[in-house]
């Protein structure tokens, strides 16, 4: 017969287990470990491959151009545009860009997987204002510059990438 002491071990150790099974990669996400990022480098256009344009201006206003939610909101499926601010900022475990969107211009819906219908059913409405935090990081091959942020389930780990457009 197991000693009670034995049957604790167990369980502690089973529940840490469970605890660790449910966080997912960016519920404890420590950051790129970028930290020799200027303002100077982040300023200029972002895109994604979704039709998401940003504009870091030197002055330290944005232009968004159909920019999602971040973690749940982009379950929402509103996609903001407008202008705000931003400011890139040094954290522990690295740089981020925090950008806030202050005046919204328009909103879009992106187009929903048959799955996700029924969320987008739902009578939400999208915020007028909107914080992000994009994470600065450095390719490894080219060393360029990408700015991503997590969104829906923080389990599943999924980034939203923007990497730099060519100047005009």
């Amino acid at each position: 017969m197991a000693s009670r002491r034995t049957i604790r071990a167990g369980i502690a150790a089973l529940c840490g287990l469970v605890l660790a099974g449910c966080a997912g990669p960016a519920q404890y996400y420590g950051g790129t470990g970028v930290h020799d990022a200027t303002a100077a480098q982040v300023t200029g256009r972002w895109a994604n491959v979704e039709g998401t344009r940003v504009e870091l201006r030197g002055d330290g206003t944005a232009v968004l151009r159909k920019l999602d939610g971040q973690d749940f909101d982009y379950d929402e499926g509103w996609r903001l545009s407008g202008t705000g601010t931003w400011r890139l900022a040094d954290t522990d475990g690295g740089q981020v860009v925090r950008l806030a969107l202050k005046t919204s211009t328009r909103v879009d819906e992106r187009a929903q997987e048959p799955a996700d219908a029924q969320v987008a059913s739902e009578d939400t409405q999208p915020p007028t204002t909107y914080d992000w935090s994009l994470y600065v990081d450095r390719s490894k091959r080219e060393h360029e510059l990408k700015l991503f942020f997590f969104y829906g389930d923080p389990d599943i780990g999924n980034t939203y990438v923007l990497t730099r457009t060519a100047k005009k």
